[in-house]
């Protein structure tokens, strides 16, 4: 056997069948350039070398078919050539180390690029061809072997131009920033020659950094380059995307207008640059700006500019451009272009046509698989995502990643069918995920939706290494499980956080900056504690750093304004907004609801209804038809109400649901037509969910006192739904408004047995930088002998002005005495106590009650306003009141 050959033969199992390498890099052959030797493996892994089957050939033709395969990108051919030129004994030389270097270095197969290395030391290369050590520096640096990349650097005997470029490009991939521009450093020491490809990795090292410090070293390579009058075209690609990157981007814009050699990259880059940071108007400007210099856009553009058209809603031009990828082969076959088709369906609610697409790829990566899943768990098609992850598991066999995991880990929590949530966090683990800091985050957010706030705060807490998405999953998990208190003391915590460019904890380092993510997360905490002076703040932060002006931002912001109780407020920001979307439409309609301006919400909604028929891309929704029901039912519009109902599905597309249901008996039953609103509810479709008709109807009669009605609307929610405290205490209500005590003293006691607790009424009123809350009866607060007594001096009073209490309102069988002193301890009194011994003569209260103000604590607040000359927004669980001069705005219609 010849001596070449124990060199041959440790690298023929590389290109089996069942090598990870071959595995990997198989699609990217076409079918005519699969690996010659390919069906004859199996001799080239067996002990016996494999005989030339042709006339021997020159050396020359050797080294010229593998450089031109390597070229080409036929990586595994070259490979193969390699291993047939060494069998044929035609030892390589420094033409033929540089070519199969650079296949294994695009092969990322760092065993085989070490076995040539071996063979590069055998021959005599070691150290003495500066092109030879070059392409080793490469393909170690593209291998992610820094160590031995190092070494080779460190051992050449002279170090050219090549040499430097290549190490401070193989720095900047493995993300050793400051290495690279110490490279860079020593290379001018060194007096060598810098050329555009080595500020190209330069200056993409700068933009890893953290604005200031990057901005600051980009800006002096961007000088050096002008002094040198290196303006290549993509040099200035490179300039954009530093600039882009760290938020400069009017910087790329300008170096875009100034710039005549544009080529397709640079306009991807603009692109690519302003979606990611959100400014997707102006990319899909660039986008036509590109078209009109006749530059094709490619799957890169594609890529880029589609998620522009999902998040603004611009679901034709999404299809256009569907259209022009179905037109080119070379996109239509693009599996990244492919995902960013089923992302952008997706996002438009369009989970059909994103299936269709990801059915019809023939080649899907697991970018594809991601875009899939993530499209079916955020339309809410929870089981489709599990079984879809099955399929990849089981029939693509494909290894899950850290985003295939995000994805999925949500399904687990709303998924019927996946009754142990908690379990994944185990598969996560036995994948070696378990530290992975995107997956963290969603398990972060897995738990808090199945209430365990505590395991997500714990997950939170030992992560050493934290994003701006770790903090906002952190903040909305304590919103959902009902801690909006939590959610702004992490918010607060969050801007003082110091933090080192990876994301660790630094006192040095730069704080993290609240995203328009981070305000949806925590505004709708402010709303929950009617917190309006932080809502304020935040507003102001908004406005500063650009983000009002973004429809979800603006639609939370509207939301949070109305339940603090600004309506006015709420207006003026709708107003403001340069775009609206339904959910905004939405949000101000359901605001003059609960505020009691129904006619002004149906107003608003005939405002809507007119862009609709005018084209706009708004269109109504099943929550637009619910928020105007509501409306009505709060201002007791019952003939606009019931005409809308029935002519909602032939004059809108819209068919009713359950929901919809369930707000006609509401508006039915407060205008006292319980036996209509009874009807309606029989005759509900057989399919359709009566337990929201039946809460409704049961609310009506304890509002009416109708007990025979409220056994049977309390009987079938009971059934449905046994541990719903509201169901059993309503009842209880109605028995002790009608004297049944007796029935009203069972119903406490099945609730007993059932392990049913009330849920104990809580007022709470913004004070400075502080929520103080109340229940009832309570004397845990500092000031409570003051507000007790505060308040039995009001009732004092308010009796001199004509007040009687509604002594009716505590259910319980004591004497009037005893009830008239409960009454003094409602929630209710107690905050607006606070609010008028703590705040200027003549400021607004605002207060909030978790459950339904009752009939005293309306009538007596009516009072407080006048005596006091305050005026009182109290807000309940259902709707606002807003008291001023002894008038509340509801007309004592509630």
């Amino acid at each position: 056997m010849s001596s070449l050959n124990q060199f041959v033969f440790p690298i023929s199992p590389l290109l089996s069948s069942s090598s990870p390498s071959v595995r990997a890099h198989q699609q990217r052959i076409p079918p005519q350039n699969k690996n010659p030797f390919h069906s004859s493996s199996s001799s080239l892994i067996s002990s016996t070398p494999a005989k030339p089957t042709s006339e021997p050939r020159s050396k020359s033709s050797w080294i010229e078919t593998l450089r031109s395969q390597a070229r080409s990108g036929l990586l595994l051919d070259s490979v193969s050539t390699y291993i047939a030129m060494m069998t044929a004994d035609v030892a390589p030389d420094s033409f033929v180390f540089p070519a199969i270097l650079k296949a294994a270095a695009d092969l990322q197969d760092l065993d085989l690029g070490k076995q040539i290395h071996a063979h590069v030391v055998k021959f005599g290369y070691g150290s003495k061809s500066t092109t030879v050590d070059n392409t080793l520096v490469n393909m170690y640096g593209k291998c992610g072997d820094m160590g031995d990349a190092y070494k080779v650097f460190d051992r050449m005997s002279q170090r050219d131009q090549v040499s430097w470029n290549s190490m401070i490009a193989a720095l900047y991939r493995h993300e050793e920033w400051n290495d690279a521009l110490e490279a860079f450093r020593f290379m001018q020491m060194e007096h060598v020659e810098t050329s555009s490809f080595t500020l190209v990795s330069v200056l993409l090292a700068c933009g890893s950094f953290r604005s200031g410090v990057g901005l600051r070293l980009g800006k002096q390579v961007h000088g050096y380059s002008l002094r040198k009058g290196d303006v290549t075209t993509h040099l200035i690609n490179a300039l954009m995307a530093m600039y882009a990157k760290l938020g400069m981007l009017d910087y790329s814009r300008s170096l875009l207008n100034v710039f005549e050699d544009r080529d397709l990259v640079t306009w991807n880059t603009i692109i690519s640059s302003y979606s990611q940071k959100g400014h997707f108007s102006e990319a899909l400007e660039f986008l036509k700006f590109m078209v009109s210099e006749g530059v094709r856009p490619d799957g890169v553009t594609i890529a880029s500019i589609l998620p522009a058209c999902a998040h603004l809603e611009l679901l034709d031009l999404g299809k256009e451009i569907h259209a022009y990828v179905m037109r080119n082969p070379d996109l239509s076959e693009n599996s990244f272009v492919a995902s960013a088709l089923v992302d952008m369906y997706c996002n438009c609610k369009q989970v059909i046509s994103g299936a269709r697409i990801f059915n019809r790829t023939v080649t899907r990566n697991i970018a594809l698989w991601n875009a899939m899943l993530a499209g079916y768990t955020q339309n809410g098609h929870f089981d489709e995502a599990l079984m879809l992850f099955i399929e990849m598991l089981e029939v693509a066999a494909l290894s899950p990643n850290p985003t295939t995991l995000a994805s999925v880990l949500p399904s687990c929590v709303h998924s019927q069918a996946f009754s142990d949530a908690e379990s994944i966090h185990g598969f996560v683990i036995k994948l070696g995920f378990g530290e992975d800091m995107y997956v963290r985050n969603a398990l972060m957010d897995m738990y808090s939706r199945i209430g365990k706030i505590e395991t997500s705060k714990a997950i939170f807490d030992s992560m050493e290494f934290k994003d701006v998405v770790s903090w906002n999953t952190m903040i909305t998990g304590f919103v959902i499980c009902g801690q909006p208190s939590d959610a702004l003391l992490l918010l607060h915590e969050m801007h003082r956080f110091r933090r080192k460019d990876d994301g660790t904890k630094n006192d040095a380092g730069s704080s993290f900056r609240a995203n328009s993510i981070t305000l949806m997360a925590v505004l709708p905490g402010c709303a929950s504690l009617s917190a309006l002076a932080k809502g304020k703040e935040i507003h102001a932060y908004a406005i500063k750093n650009n983000l009002a002006s973004d429809v979800a931002v603006g639609s939370a912001l509207i939301d949070m304004y109305a339940k603090c109780g600004g309506l006015n407020l709420s207006k003026k920001v709708f107003d403001e907004m340069p775009r609206k979307n339904v959910i905004t439409w939405n949000v101000l309609i359901m605001a003059y609801g609960m505020h009691g301006q129904g006619k002004e919400a149906f107003n608003l909604f005939r405002t809507m209804a007119a862009q609709v028929s005018r084209g706009s891309d708004v269109q109504f929704n099943d929550i637009t038809f619910i928020a105007v029901f509501a409306a009505c039912s709060h201002s007791g519009l019952v003939d606009e109400g019931l005409n809308l109902f029935y002519n909602m599905r032939a004059e809108y597309g819209i068919e009713p649901t359950s929901d919809h249901y369930a707000c006609i008996v509401d508006l039915l039953g407060r205008a006292g037509k319980l036996n209509t609103a009874y009807e309606l509810i029989n005759n509900m479709p057989v399919q359709y969910d009566k337990t929201g008709a039946w809460s409704s109807l049961l609310g009506a009669c304890h509002v009416h006192k109708d007990v025979d009605l409220g056994e049977i609307a309390a009987r079938n929610l009971i059934k449905a739904e046994p541990h719903v405290d509201s169901h059993y205490v309503l009842l209880s209500n109605i028995y002790a408004s009608a004297g049944l005590w007796e029935k009203a003293m069972e119903v406490r006691k099945s609730m007993k047995q059932m392990g049913v607790r009330k849920e104990p009424g809580c007022s709470w009123i913004e004070f400075g930088d502080k929520v103080h809350r109340f229940l009832a009866g309570d004397v845990m607060h500092p000031q409570s002998e003051q507000l007790y007594g505060f308040v039995e001096g009001l009732s004092e009073r308010m009796r001199k002005e004509g007040y009687v209490p509604d002594t009716s309102c505590v259910l319980h069988n004591l004497d009037e005495k005893e009830k008239e002193s409960l009454l003094c301890g409602h929630s209710e009194k107690l905050a607006i106590a606070f609010g008028i011994l703590n705040t200027p003569p003549g400021r607004v209260i605002r207060v909030a009650k978790n459950l339904r103000v009752c009939n005293d604590c309306h009538m007596a607040t009516k009072f407080i306003s006048k005596i006091e000359g305050r005026e009182i927004i109290l807000r309940d669980v259902r709707r606002f009141h807003h008291f001023k001069d002894g008038i509340c705005s509801c007309g004592d219609y509630w």
